[in-house]
């Protein structure tokens, strides 16, 4: 059994996010030690990781609960955890294309001025003060 911050360490996550994860039941809540330290055991460990790496691949709390949940039917067939991965793949999709666009207007604002240029003739700030363009 360890204590909140040595889990800390072990994992690498701050204990204000494991704190956060335990009131969110993402992970299991901890016992008690006889003065009132939170101990966590190796499960502990385990669900931290798990937990992390899902959050390391943007996946959010609600589709991180479901995975846990899920995962405690080892005998049921994949496709929940399978249609969740194609959810989430669409959703990084369409934000690749959102940062591509948006990539694409800032190099286009960028261009649009020269480093010779003084801060009453820079075209950015202009383009910016202009008139939005409707982007729907």
């Amino acid at each position: 059994m360890i204590k909140i911050g040595e889990l800390s360490k072990v994992t690498g996550c701050s204990v204000q996010t494991i704190r956060h994860y335990e009131k969110e039941q993402l992970i299991a809540s901890a016992e008690r030690s006889e003065g009132n330290f939170r101990l966590y055991d190796e499960v502990a460990v385990e669900q931290l990781l798990f937990v992390k790496h899902c959050r390391s691949l943007d996946l959010s709390l609600p589709e991180i609960r479901q995975l846990l949940g899920l995962s405690r039917s080892p005998g049921a067939q994949c496709d929940d955890v399978n249609r969740m991965m194609d959810r989430h793949i669409e959703q990084v999709e369409a934000r690749i294309q959102e940062l591509t666009k948006l990539n694409e207007q800032l190099r286009m604002l960028r261009r649009s001025c020269s480093n010779r240029r003084t801060v009453e003739q820079c075209g950015i700030l202009r383009n910016l003060s202009a008139t939005p363009v409707s982007s729907g």
